[in-house]
């Protein structure tokens, strides 16, 4: 009889823990697996599979053992979580969306015509900008324009 696979969840909590007790960095552990950052942190916290060599080498890091590694290659399930939406962070997020992304929409539809940005041939950065009047947060969406053909 087989244990079941750790959730991805369980696998996720583990990683944040060993890596603030590691003293390691979001940047140090992509930059060991030789990935973006952004994609990184995403597939860590389970919302990517994971290669298996990259998911090794983040164990092998991590210290941690081989039920985080099988967790780590499967395919996750993408939902929405109601209550990570509440955070402060992830909530200015959505009301960025909620005031920008009719007018965001109105230009894709204006530059590209009748279309989408996939979410899914899709980069994101994330960087911090010095400014006088205080640091700047600096997010880019980068994701390919998909038409929509009848």
């Amino acid at each position: 009889m087989h244990a079941p696979i750790m959730p991805k969840s369980d696998a996720a909590e583990l990683i944040i823990a060993a890596r603030i007790r590691s003293g390691l960095s979001w940047s140090d552990i992509a930059e060991r697996i030789d990935a973006p950052l952004v994609w990184t942190v995403s597939a860590l916290l389970g919302q990517q599979p994971v290669p298996a060599d990259k998911a090794t080498t983040v164990c092998e890091l991590l210290n941690l053992g081989d039920g985080v590694l099988e967790s780590l290659v499967r395919q996750p399930s993408r939902v929405a979580d109601a209550a990570a939406a509440s955070d402060p962070t992830i909530y200015r997020f959505h009301e960025a969306l909620a005031v920008y992304g009719p007018a965001l929409k109105e230009l894709i539809h204006e530059e590209f015509g009748d279309g989408i940005m996939s979410a899914i041939n899709f980069k994101v950065e994330f960087s911090r900008r010095a400014d006088p009047e205080g640091d700047r947060v600096v997010v880019t969406f980068d994701g390919k324009f998909l038409d929509y053909r009848w």
